[in-house]
């Protein structure tokens, strides 16, 4: 049977959580390096925001699909999404 990554389930908020504490950092303080109020980033851990999404990934050493597969993979063509593009440039 071929598993597509998109059936993959995204990682748990307490996962990605625990994955920044592992590489010692914190939510807070990936939010402050970027500019952010401390509590900015919490967003991305529950509604797709690809900016949020990214620093988290960048932070943990991964792409954002592997922790929010949902948002990366269209559903229909299982393919991976550019969501980058999607992220407002400072103007």
């Amino acid at each position: 049977m071929n598993k597509s990554k998109y059936h993959k389930h995204d990682w748990h908020p307490a996962d990605i959580i625990a994955a920044l504490h592992k590489k010692g950092t914190s939510l807070a303080a990936v939010s402050r390096q970027a500019g952010l109020s401390s509590s900015t980033l919490a967003n991305a851990l529950n509604r797709p925001w690809p900016k949020g999404e990214w620093l988290i990934a960048d932070a943990i050493a991964v792409h954002p699909a592997e922790i929010w597969p949902s948002r990366y993979y269209d559903p229909k063509t299982n393919r991976l999404i550019d969501r980058k593009k999607l992220i407002r440039s400072r103007s």
